[in-house]
């Protein structure tokens, strides 16, 4: 069998490294700028890639004084991004925690026409009181909750997706018949979190339903993507956890009835280009050189559970970390920084897991390493 790679470009505002935006050559604004978007999608259309990608959440994350804040709602963007590129797929992260099944299948249903069959939905929950607050609720909902409403969410925003038949447009203008309502079926669903009547007020997209992705790393995180993704994002920092993970999730999806092989996982790296290894090992030292730690600290506070002030840059971090199985927020991140045994002490200093960064792994590459 002929094995292919596929790659997804994650773009993050002005780079995935926290310190990306002080170099001379950035621009600070250009996390709201069209056009910064529209030559990284080109570029990666250019490239060959299978996908761009945008990650979202509904409330202002951390500190504006780290870096570059809010972002442009991701589905918005890629609309515009649909009309400046060919083939390119396109990915938004959108919650099942704060959006209704109706609105969000509509929009992405249009999505996937506007683009001519891109789009591309990567499904979150949405960890963390803040969102939370921002949506009339006092705390964020339970993980295992969180992933009820969302296995409910998926299977309704399916049926919407299929309320429209592949040959329900009819468009016959001698006899005035412009579509089949024998072939419009209203889901008419009653569930635990929803209750939805009508068929979908957009026609029938190109793919039927965008691309399924999930980037969760927890048991119910892995349960889910086994039982419905069709590509999931991981963050591993050694070979051996990503061979784990892989096989663990190939097992999962074979256990839900699925062929393993439909379901592709996408490891996240950052890297950094030079013309030679010592150019690429020099742009890496000038990014490390331009972090502000005091702001990475307080992110791996904010992740660990810990009041402010509780670390300190370069100590080790604390003896006693709840165990992931009392984490009701970003359980996957959270594993990813304390490992598997919270009990023992950590050795590795807070600066390295303050996200400067980016979310994956951290790879430096020369030209000839891609």
């Amino acid at each position: 069998m002929t094995r292919r790679l596929h790659l997804n470009a994650f773009l993050m505002n002005t780079g995935h490294h926290e310190a990306s935006w002080r170099l001379p050559e950035s621009d600070p604004y250009a996390h709201v700028d069209l056009a910064h978007y529209v030559r990284l999608a080109r570029t990666a259309e250019r490239g060959t890639f299978d996908s761009l990608f945008l990650a979202d959440g509904p409330h202002l994350w951390g500190s504006v004084a780290q870096r570059p804040a809010g972002a442009l709602e991701p589905l918005t963007l890629l609309t515009a991004l649909a009309t400046a590129t060919e083939h390119i797929g396109l990915i938004g992260t959108a919650s099942t925690s704060y959006n209704s099944p109706y609105n969000l299948a509509r929009k992405f249903a249009s999505l996937d026409i506007i683009s001519g069959g891109r789009a591309g939905w990567n499904i979150v929950t949405t960890a963390g009181a803040e969102a939370a607050r921002n949506f009339g609720l006092d705390a964020e909902p339970g993980h295992a909750d969180r992933y009820a409403r969302a296995a409910e969410f998926l299977d309704v925003a399916l049926k919407l997706w299929d309320s429209w038949e592949d040959d329900a447009i009819v468009a016959d203008k001698a006899s005035g018949v412009w579509g089949d309502d024998r072939k419009i079926h209203p889901p008419r669903h009653r569930g635990t979190y929803f209750r939805v009547e009508g068929a979908l007020n957009v026609p029938r997209s190109p793919q039927g339903y965008p691309l399924l992705v999930q980037a969760g790393s927890s048991e119910d995180g892995k349960a889910f993507a086994a039982r419905y993704a069709e590509a999931v994002f991981t963050a591993q920092q050694t070979i051996e956890d990503a061979r784990a993970f892989y096989a663990d999730l190939k097992s999962r999806t074979a256990a839900a009835g699925r062929d393993p092989g439909h379901i592709k996982v996408l490891p996240g790296i950052v890297p950094v280009i030079g013309s030679t290894e010592a150019e690429a090992r020099a742009a890496e030292r000038l990014l490390e050189d331009h972090i502000v730690h005091r702001h990475g600290v307080a992110n791996l506070e904010r992740l660990l559970q810990l009041s402010p002030g509780t670390l300190e840059l370069d100590a080790e971090l604390p003896a006693e970390l709840p165990p992931e199985d009392a984490v009701e927020g970003a359980k996957s991140r959270y594993t990813l920084v304390v490992g598997d045994a919270p009990s023992h002490p950590r050795t590795l200093p807070p600066r390295v897991w303050g996200g400067g960064r980016g979310g994956g792994g951290f790879s430096v590459h020369n030209n000839t390493g891609v």
